[in-house]
């Protein structure tokens, strides 16, 4: 009876565990958001004000592809892609466009990082990163999605009064992901020092939808959406094309694959 219970009460704490997981995005022991907002502004302060630069960290998803060269991983892949850098290239001198790209670009790694994910690789104004889901895509979506939120808050809170006290001009970010099986390339025999990369439909989903995104804003596939806790679920809407804006169907349905916003 004494061995029943105890089974029972720890039923219930691994239940309880994993709830809490789910709602906070999968994250064990990280930053919460107002740290991470503290965290940024510090950084970014220093970038503007001393010439503080961004040290170099050690590349986590060189090394994880790597490992896992020629496999096939479902993953969450995220497009953070800056907006209005064009109009910024010619309106600020070299230098300060520099440290406006490299602050940015370093603060998402942070929050991606924070949350579990990698960068896969800054590509001008915007970074991909992704979150291997291979062993739990519910946390992991809940995860890619806190993610985004996150992120705007750190840019928005974080970044943009940073920026605007020293008449730099403020940042908007639109996002977009997706979920799906990714192949893992190398491209070449060297294994230390031939490119890596992922392939997969997720990659270009999710670049499809962020490309239709409006600034500040969150779009998912809904193959990440159908993974998401209902507490998440509830904040996003179908989105209602018009005419050929998206025309993408499932390869297994046939219907057109479904596209949610998020709405707060």
């Amino acid at each position: 009876m004494g061995e029943e219970s105890d089974f029972k009460q720890e039923d219930k704490i691994t239940t309880s565990k994993i709830v809490d997981m789910m709602l906070s995005g999968g994250r064990t022991g990280c930053l919460d958001t107002e740290s991470l907002i503290k965290e940024t502004q510090k950084r970014v302060w220093g970038s503007l004000k001393k010439g503080y630069e961004y040290g170099y960290v050690e590349d986590e998803s060189d090394q994880f592809l790597r490992e896992h060269a020629s496999q096939r991983m479902h993953m969450i892949v995220m497009f953070v892609d800056l907006v209005g850098s064009t109009e910024m290239s010619l309106r600020l001198p070299a230098e300060k466009l520099g440290i406006i790209i490299s602050s940015f670009s370093q603060e998402m790694r942070y929050v991606i990082k924070n949350y579990g994910g990698y960068v896969l690789k800054y590509v001008g104004d915007a970074v991909i990163g992704y979150f291997v889901a291979e062993e739990n895509p519910l946390v992991v979506s809940d995860s890619a999605v806190n993610c985004a939120k996150t992120i705007i808050d750190v840019i928005e809170r974080g970044i943009n009064p940073i920026l605007s006290e020293y008449d730099y001009p403020e940042l908007r970010v639109k996002i977009g992901m997706d979920f799906g099986e990714n192949a893992i390339v190398r491209y070449g025999s060297d294994k230390i020092r031939s490119h890596v990369d992922i392939l997969g439909p997720a990659v270009s989903i999710a670049a499809k939808i962020t490309a239709l995104a409006r600034p500040s804003q969150i779009l998912i596939g809904e193959d990440v959406y159908e993974k998401l806790h209902p507490s998440l679920k509830d904040l996003f809407k179908k989105v209602e094309w018009h005419g050929s804006q998206w025309n993408y169907h499932d390869r297994e349905t046939g219907r057109i694959y479904g596209v949610y916003a998020l709405h707060v």
